[in-house]
């Protein structure tokens, strides 16, 4: 895939530099053509308009707009290039590891009392929502992190998207095409804020009389004006400017609540017309799965209302000028009929407004998971089991590591719960880290990073990055207790069918770890759950001969040369090695 990329890229940086030149000869061009203009319109000026030069300076006029139409055109082209390059750019990182300086980490969505997210790398610096986003508006960077920190979909859910997310995976140019509209829209906190507005029950003015007769008003205003155009009657053209300064006043009197009403509007018209790309696009594509179907039914119905949101929207924020919108309400009652027209859309579409977003935002997350196939050496998409708390794979790693650097694993759970014993930098929680994101990339309805990956649908629960808390005069052992509590009441709820606890009870000594150990698993064993344990202390792993769920595993290391050796491949049975005193001589301490 990174071949191919490259090979794009390089295409397209030829066609964004012949775009560029036409556009920068075009610019001069014009720029020359404009003198001519001024010289064309001097002439004319000085020889009293003589016809011919009057028709040579429409033609002028005709040629500079025609050049300046496809100045614009070169400009978009240029455009949408560069944005197609710096996708394709993306993508590369994320194949070669330089996604750690994305600049979106989806920080906001870092909650440290979360089931997983911030010890498995969710959200955050270095996280999975910082290595699969490619969502660029509001509503779809909100679903992309809603998919990974609570997704709750059913089985039939899940294999819906997986169908949308493998075939979106297929077509990369379409992908790119949508990730690179959005892009164009860009994120807009205030957005949600303008959804609510045109969802609202609030009307500028209550009751169809009253829009009766501005209509009214408006049309003898009009007619008015026109007849004493015409007519050049006195008695019309006063008539004539008595409604222009009654309908000054009706503009006077509603000005403030005409400018709270439509003031939300007026960033719009740039941003629905982005979306209209993007809805265009959609709805014009053959999609085969389900769920993107189902999308592309909310986001095609949307098109009309699009389009009227999008004139009205254009009509509020073309008449800022003072003098313009003074003469327009003057004649149109300009802003009553903005308001009026947003009002009866609000009516009739209002209600289905934040679906339409939302339908975009879904579709956006899932592009996102799309990315994982391409960017992955490794990846399948999941099969769901029938049997509860299943998690098998063969040749699983963990996705946020280099292609080139990742060592992959096999992992039959089935049920179990691990022991998992090792020394120092084994691999032990990188395994168990692995283990958990793949299980909430499965639950997603996304590929996971394996060869062949069997699950049931788990909600997780983890133990892992513990620490005290001063402030609340909480150590660490305690801090780690209350997290091992959560564990045990949501498996007590249903909540939880699957755990991750890594080195258990570290902050106390050998003989309590031990007898809160035996507790835990006593416990975790009567729930049914499955899980994985990781500890350094032996002692815990002959825990094993006490419970018949509990299975042995270890990460072990060797020496060559007298250097210290890592092969980060799971193995049965309990760890035979120590690196405590190597590490220390490492360092210079013995």
């Amino acid at each position: 895939m990174q071949q191919c990329l490259e090979t794009e890229i390089k295409r397209r940086e030829a066609a964004l530099a012949e775009y560029n030149r036409t556009a920068n000869i075009i610019g001069i061009f014009k720029v020359i053509w404009i003198v001519m203009c001024g010289i064309t319109v001097y002439q004319v000026w000085t020889n009293h308009f003589p016809l011919k030069l009057l028709l040579l300076l429409c033609a002028e006029i005709i040629v500079f707009i025609l050049s300046h139409l496809y100045h614009i055109r070169e400009l978009e082209r240029a455009g949408h290039e560069a944005g197609l390059i710096r996708i394709a750019k993306k993508n590369i990182s994320r194949i070669t590891g330089g996604w750690c300086s994305f600049e979106d980490t989806g920080k906001e969505f870092i909650d440290y009392n979360h089931d997983y997210s911030s010890d498995l790398d969710i959200v955050g610096r270095n996280s999975l929502f910082q290595y699969l986003n490619s969502t660029n508006t509001y509503y779809g960077r909100q679903r992309l992190a809603s998919d990974l920190l609570s997704p709750g979909f059913s089985n039939e859910e899940i294999r819906e998207r997986q169908e949308a997310v493998s075939e979106l995976g297929s077509d990369y140019a379409w992908t790119s095409q949508i990730e690179y509209l959005s892009s164009k829209i860009g994120i807009d906190a205030s957005f949600p804020e303008l959804i609510s507005e045109l969802q609202g029950q609030k009307h500028f003015i209550e009751g169809m009389p009253v829009k009766w007769l501005a209509s009214l008003s408006r049309i003898l205003t009009i007619t008015a004006v026109l007849l004493s155009l015409l007519t050049r009657d006195t008695l019309i053209s006063a008539a004539a400017g008595v409604m222009m300064i009654f309908q000054l006043l009706i503009w006077s009197v509603g000005f403030s609540k005409i400018n709270r009403y439509l003031g939300i509007m007026l960033k719009l018209p740039y941003k629905i017309a982005r979306y209209d790309d993007m809805i265009q696009e959609i709805a014009g594509y053959n999609f085969h799965s389900e769920k993107l179907k189902q999308i592309q039914a909310v986001v095609s119905s949307a098109q009309e209302a699009i389009h009227s949101l999008s004139r009205i929207s254009g009509n509020i924020s073309q008449c800022q000028n003072g003098i313009v919108r003074t003469i327009l309400n003057i004649l149109f009652l300009w802003d009553y009929k903005n308001a009026f027209d947003l009002d009866r859309w609000k009516q009739e579409h209002g209600a289905s407004t934040e679906s339409w977003f939302a339908a975009l935002g879904e579709l956006e997350s899932l592009i996102s998971f799309s990315n994982l196939p391409r960017c992955l050496s490794t990846s399948c998409i999941p099969v769901i089991s029938a049997h509860p708390n299943i998690l098998e794979a063969r040749g699983m790693g963990h996705p946020l590591l280099n292609n080139t650097q990742r060592v992959c694993n096999d992992l039959n759970l089935d049920n179990h719960i691990f022991i998992i014993s090792g020394s120092n930098m084994s691999g032990k929680t990188t395994f168990m880290r692995t283990a958990g994101i793949n299980m909430i990339l499965a639950n997603a309805g996304s590929c996971v990073c394996a060869q062949q990956m069997t699950f049931t649908p788990m909600n997780v629960i983890t133990s892992m990055r513990i620490a005290d808390e001063l402030t609340e005069g909480i150590s660490t052992f305690y801090a780690e207790l209350k997290r091992i509590k959560k564990i045990i009441d949501a498996a007590k709820a249903g909540t939880c069918q699957l755990f991750l606890i890594d080195e258990i009870f570290r902050g106390t000594n050998s003989a309590d770890r031990l007898k809160g150990a035996e507790e835990v698993i006593k416990t975790l064993c009567a729930l049914g759950i499955s899980g994985m344990i990781t500890t350094h202390d032996l002692e815990v792993c002959k825990l094993s001969a006490s419970f018949r769920r509990i299975v042995n595993y270890s990460f072990n290391e060797h020496y060559t040369d007298g250097e210290i050796c890592f092969d980060y491949k799971i193995k049965n049975g309990v760890s035979k090695t120590t690196n405590a005193e190597y590490l220390l001589k490492k360092v210079g301490i013995l």
